[in-house]
């Protein structure tokens, strides 16, 4: 994968960048998922949850990575090949909990499909929402350039 830059309007996406923080102190301690690891030794399950939450955290601190003072001069934020996937990965966990947070009255073809008259939507509900939107484009865009560097390799 090549490095893809977006450049995004500063305006609209600030306000997006203080739900994402907060969905993502939200997970510091929980997995986005549920986990069903069924019957595993007490151990081992322990120990699985904590890598998953290691690399839940991890996948997020590069997402969030992506917003520094470089993006708040240019507005540009760029995914390559060290970052595309810890992005995807953030992105699924943040849209989990802010679905489960504040958009569960939304059905999933609302929430796929952004065919919604936001205005109707509550302050904290709209805000989530347009990240929830905000996170889905962002994970097209790195899968359909995923997509585009495997098929021309």
């Amino acid at each position: 994968m090549k490095r893809v830059e977006i450049r995004l309007s500063l305006e609209a996406v600030t306000p997006l960048l203080a739900v994402m923080r907060e969905a993502a102190a939200s997970l510091s301690d929980g997995l986005a998922a549920a986990n069903t690891l069924g019957d595993i030794e007490p151990d081992l399950r322990e120990t699985w949850l904590d890598e998953l939450l290691e690399s839940q955290n991890d996948a997020i601190a590069v997402l969030l990575g992506l917003f520094d003072d470089e993006f708040e001069e240019s507005g540009v934020i760029g995914f390559d090949a060290g970052n595309a996937e810890p992005v995807l990965r953030a992105s699924a966990a943040l849209r989990l909990r802010l679905r489960e947070r504040f958009l569960t009255a939304l059905s999933e073809e609302v929430l796929e499909s952004g065919d919604l008259e936001v205005d109707s939507l509550e302050e904290p509900a709209r805000r989530a929402f347009m990240c929830y939107l905000f996170l889905a484009t962002l994970q097209e865009l790195i899968i359909q350039h995923l997509d585009a560097s495997i098929l021309e390799g």
